[in-house]
């Protein structure tokens, strides 16, 4: 397969309108489309399509029981494939839609079992990013859309690291730029009679409780789950991997510091190159291997846009091992924590 990349940004209005013309038009068709959000790229295909959205699985490699996200471009949308929408859904639409936040339904029957993962719900989100609503608009049908990437691996925030993983895969990448935010868009089940959150994300649970009350935290991001259908992405398989073995080291900074520079100079004397995921507060007291800064511990939010680009960084470079330091759990210290617990495969050193 030939794969068309369209860089948008060096487009006329006309060759604009064309372009989009075009790419709803693959959509409609039973193909697919790579897109920005404000989150990450995402690999779009027609959401009421079966066949389109194992089309999906087979170029991403992905599990068939990991479900996936049915992306909207007005609320309109939502009433024809969710069949309940609860209050505090509306309380949380009217406040964070559009925007980095998915939400879980009870579906109708028009959403096929091959987007849901064989499950009766299904996860809906409207993102905030002018590329990802306008192809939703041409395309006239609810676009699934997990991230543009192989299964497991980094998600990609360029068209560039899109390109990547998907080219020869699917039919056209809209190239839209750098994305805003970097990680994925917070997930919180609307079907329990407590919202729960199933993936954390920019949206926090902080935020979520301001407005709704109890929120509670589903229970395999506490506890890895393996032996249970995932009611979203993210929850049951490794995630976000970059290729070399990585390990998180908790604890006391200057503890965490000492630990990591004494595993890296243990790794150069085996020979190996490892890379080293520190913050800007920390960047200068390491020496040996690879290091890489993800950005300052007062900026959360750098620290997340960054994330997955330092993880791909890595595996251009061809480190052996990877290691990270950690981070708080609040706020959106949660969302960046459960993505490099996924990345290292939930391998941690406690000081």
């Amino acid at each position: 397969m030939n794969t068309k990349i369209i860089d948008l940004q060096v487009l006329d209005k006309a060759e604009i309108d064309k372009a989009y013309a075009e790419a709803g038009q693959v959509i409609r068709d039973g193909g697919m489309v790579a897109f920005p959000t404000e989150t990450v790229y995402g690999l779009g295909a027609n959401a009421l399509d079966a066949e389109a959205a194992a089309r999906i699985y087979a170029a991403k490699g992905r599990p068939s029981d990991n479900p996936l996200i049915a992306h909207i471009a007005d609320e309109s949308q939502l009433e024809d494939i969710a069949a309940y929408i609860p209050k505090a859904a509306r309380i949380l639409m009217k406040e964070y839609w559009p925007g980095p936040l998915t939400m879980v339904f009870k579906k109708k029957d028009c959403v096929p079992y091959g987007t849901t993962g064989g499950l009766e719900t299904v996860a809906v989100r409207m993102p905030d990013h002018p590329v990802a609503a306008r192809l939703i608009r041409e395309a006239g049908v609810p676009v699934a859309a997990p991230s543009a990437n192989i299964s497991g691996r980094p998600s990609p925030t360029t068209a560039e690291r899109t390109a990547e993983d998907m080219d020869g895969r699917i039919d056209m990448i809209l190239d839209g730029g750098s994305c805003r935010i970097g990680i994925e868009s917070t997930i919180v089940d609307m079907t329990e009679e407590v919202p729960v959150i199933l993936r954390p994300g920019f949206i926090t649970r902080e935020m979520l409780t301001e407005l709704l009350g109890e929120v509670r935290i589903d229970r395999a991001l506490e506890k890895p789950q393996e032996n249970f259908r995932p009611k979203a992405p993210g929850q049951k398989y490794r995630h976000y991997a970059p290729k070399a073995p990585m390990t998180l080291v908790e604890g006391d900074m200057k503890a965490v510091v000492a630990k990591i520079r004494e595993l890296a100079a243990l790794s150069l004397a085996e020979g190996k190159k490892a890379g080293i995921v520190c913050t800007d507060e920390t960047r200068e007291y390491y020496s040996d291997g690879i290091i890489k800064s993800m950005g300052s511990r007062e900026s959360l939010e750098s620290v997340a846009h960054n994330l997955y680009e330092i993880l791909r960084e890595f595996d251009e470079i061809g480190v052996d091992v990877i290691y990270s330091e950690a981070f708080s759990k609040d706020d959106l210290g949660f969302a960046v924590m459960n993505r490099l617990m996924k990345a290292a495969g939930h391998k941690e050193i406690l000081l």
